[in-house]
């Protein structure tokens, strides 16, 4: 589903715009991290945010990447969302330590330990370049 190029770009650490769908029918959109996973874009979340209830009422979702001054343009990710438990936390080190410096991370994610954290998972179904 991801061209090659596509994959490039998503590798760098950028902001993503998450869209999951309430159930008024809006989009609610958020921006935060994201990672990469072969083709599926993973993100972590408390399990208690309106973006995981969503994605457990309606799977169908997107992520916007890039499209600011200077990023070469973005990519429109649509696709479902999958919401798994992040035993031992380890998407939530993993994405933290790819935005955060060694030392900054450590402590986000102690900070972090308690809580009821989540992975959404984007399978991707369709990649649309943005300029």
């Amino acid at each position: 589903m991801l061209s090659q190029e596509a994959s490039q770009f998503l590798e760098k650490p950028l902001i993503a715009r998450l869209s999951t769908i309430g159930e008024d029918g809006y989009p609610h959109t958020v921006p935060l991290w994201y990672v990469l996973d072969g083709e599926d874009i993973v993100i972590m979340s408390d399990r208690d945010t309106r973006k995981v209830k969503n994605a457990l009422q309606n799977p169908k979702g997107a992520i916007t990447i890039g499209g600011e001054p200077g990023d070469g343009g973005g990519y429109l990710l649509q696709g479902d969302w999958i919401v798994e438990t992040d035993d031992d936390y380890v998407w939530m080190k993993r994405i933290t330590c790819r935005y955060e410096p060694k030392e900054r991370a450590e402590s986000i994610i102690a900070s972090w330990m308690n809580d009821d954290v989540v992975t959404m998972r984007l399978k991707v179904t369709k990649s649309i370049k943005v300029y």
